[in-house]
Formats: structure tokens, sequence, C-alpha cells
């Protein structure tokens, strides 16, 4: 009698599921604010590649992350390409909307946690921290995103110091 057990995801709940790239990924609802459409990015000097710039919505200054060059891939924008709002923040810090350009929205899942594994061990080189697990969805499987952490490697902090209101 074998008395392994399936490791049990802390992490079952709704998620928005994204395309980028040809791979899905899964982001907290609860992160999520809005989907609207790609508009003009006003570029900001010294930052990282994959900080496309800053946008006004609605009289805010939001902060957009392109989530194809974070991850490695070439830029392109497609049709379907549009701007996912999440708030994200680090422990103790008030949350700050950012924006991620993504290349397209599937939709939004319920996962149980019988549909989510732990993230694989790739090794010491890769760094899988930003991921909270592995969804198995209609027989596909999606990467669920800790977009705090996707983002928030001093990002964040620097961002919201640049553009904090007086």
């Amino acid at each position: 009698m074998s008395t392994a057990t399936p490791i049990p995801s802390s992490h079952p709940g709704k998620y928005l599921t994204v395309v980028v790239g040809h791979e899905a990924f899964g982001i907290g609802v609860l992160q999520v604010r809005e989907i609207i459409r790609l508009q003009n990015i006003t570029p900001v000097p010294q930052t990282p590649e994959f900080v496309k710039g800053v946008i006004n919505l609605r009289g805010r200054v939001i902060p957009i992350i392109d989530l194809r060059v974070k991850f490695g891939l070439p830029a392109e924008l497609a049709s379907r390409t549009c701007i996912v709002v999440v708030q994200v923040g680090q422990a103790g810090e008030p949350p700050i909307p950012m924006g991620l350009i993504v290349d397209s929205v599937e939709e939004v899942v319920n996962l149980g946690p019988d549909q989510i594994e732990p993230a694989p061990d790739f090794g010491a080189r890769i760094d899988t921290a930003y991921i909270l697990g592995m969804a198995k969805v209609d027989g596909k499987v999606k990467t669920l995103l800790d977009i705090d952490r996707v983002v928030a490697s001093g990002v964040v902090q620097a961002i919201a110091e640049q553009h904090a209101s007086p």
C-alpha cells in the first residue's frame, strides 16, 4: 500500500488565461482590473527593455510591461494584442496598477486543486519562482503566473517611485 499522495496546490481559484508566444498562462483574476485595447505607449528612458513605457488610463499613469520581451521572445504585435491591467505589489507596499502586453486573452477558468500541479524543477540554473503551478485544462497545460514576481524584481519599486504622486 503506497502512502504517497499528490501534493495539493495552494492556488486553486479563478484565472484569466492569456497567450504569449505560443504558450498559455494564467493570471489570478483577483489581480486583474481590466482588459484594454493596445494604445500609444510613451517610452520612459533608462528602463529595462521589457518596460515599454507608460500610458494614461483615465488620468492615471500606468507602466506597461511587454510579457513577450520579459519571457525572452521577440516583440511582435498581432490583431488580438491587448493590455491586461493588473494590480502588483510587494510585501508591505500598496499595490500599483501595471499593464501587461499579451498576444491575446482566452478565457476565465475556475481551477480546482486536482487540476494544478507544482511547478516542475528545472534545476538550479532556471528560476521558477514566478510560477505558481501548472494547470491542466481540457487536455492542455497552462502555466500559472505569480504576476507580482514576474514584474516585481525591483521594477515595481522603481516605477512606483518614479511616478508617485506628490
